[in-house]
């Protein structure tokens, strides 16, 4: 596959054309790209299109709150190490056996530019983004165990994406280019329920457009219904062979949809619905 200079999106990602936009500037600059944005708007999934549209192999390295920066780099097994010169394994006279190469290290060393995911770096501790800087600055690092330093062959596009759990560092921003995936609107909501249900029927895309809106809309919920689950629900609704008409009377305070729980995620927000239920048919 001859590889792309450009993302102009994919037939599997409606990519709106400031989202489009931002990929190419970071390309252009040869800077991460950091996405910030709602969870369910399609961050991590940005990635894959990315480097299917552009021909790349995707690395992806997604962070747990007790991900260490170093873990990116190389860890050094010395464990493994002391056991198997208990054992007089012969492996032991060569460090490199117990050295395990990270994800950066592999991006770094890959034979074509790739596509480096570096998902929900805002799960990590304060320090983590600070410890990456010189690293994805620099496209270079130093493996003091073996005292070799290992450099980009290809600098890798990198995309990092936040859920805004955690402010970054200033020093980590200033070298990121910034993008927000601000929540669809109704029409390229509709796009993207259409890429993944071709075939859906307009009235019951419709329907389930307004309903879902209006289930964001309601004040005090903890948690807003995302695109994923939209498609989740659209999904259910299909496969359950519900008519638009039995979604909703119109009026998100009278009754909680059909399959409710691919929306609703929590108690509490289940709970806010029964009560405006009550309270709607209760003033009538």
């Amino acid at each position: 596959m001859r590889q792309a200079t450009r993302f102009e999106g994919s037939r599997n990602y409606v990519a709106t054309g400031d989202l489009k936009l931002a990929v190419n500037a970071a390309l252009q600059l040869q800077r991460p790209l950091l996405i910030k944005g709602e969870p369910g708007t399609g961050k991590t999934m940005l990635a894959e299109e990315v480097a299917e549209a552009l021909g790349m192999p995707l690395l992806q390295w997604h962070i747990k709150s007790t991900t260490k920066a170093q873990q990116g780099l190389y860890e050094y097994d010395a464990v493994s190490r002391l056991r198997d010169s208990q054992l007089g394994d012969e492996r032991v006279k060569n460090i490199d056996n117990y050295i395990v190469k990270g994800v950066l290290w592999q991006a770094f060393t890959a034979e074509q530019q790739v596509v480096l995911l570096i998902d929900e770096i805002d799960k990590a501790d304060i320090e983590f983004p600070n410890d990456l800087l010189r690293e994805l600055d620099r496209m270079e690092f130093h493996v003091y165990e073996t005292r070799e330093m290992v450099k980009a062959k290809h600098r890798p596009l990198v995309i990092i994406t936040s859920n805004n759990e955690k402010e970054l560092p200033d020093a980590f921003l200033r070298r990121c280019f910034f993008h927000y995936i601000r929540f669809p609107d109704r029409e390229t909501m509709q796009q993207i329920v259409a890429v993944h249900f071709p075939n859906l029927k307009q009235e019951l895309l419709a329907k389930a457009l307004e309903v879902f809106y209006q289930l964001r809309e309601v004040g005090g919920l903890k948690k807003k219904p995302s695109t994923s689950e939209l498609l989740d629900w659209m999904k259910l609704l299909l496969a359950e062979d519900i008519p638009p008409e039995a979604l909703h009377s119109g009026d998100a305070r009278v009754s909680i949809p059909p399959l409710h729980g691919a929306l609703l995620k929590n108690e509490q927000d289940i709970a806010l619905f029964e009560r405006l239920v009550y309270m709607s048919r209760t003033n009538r």
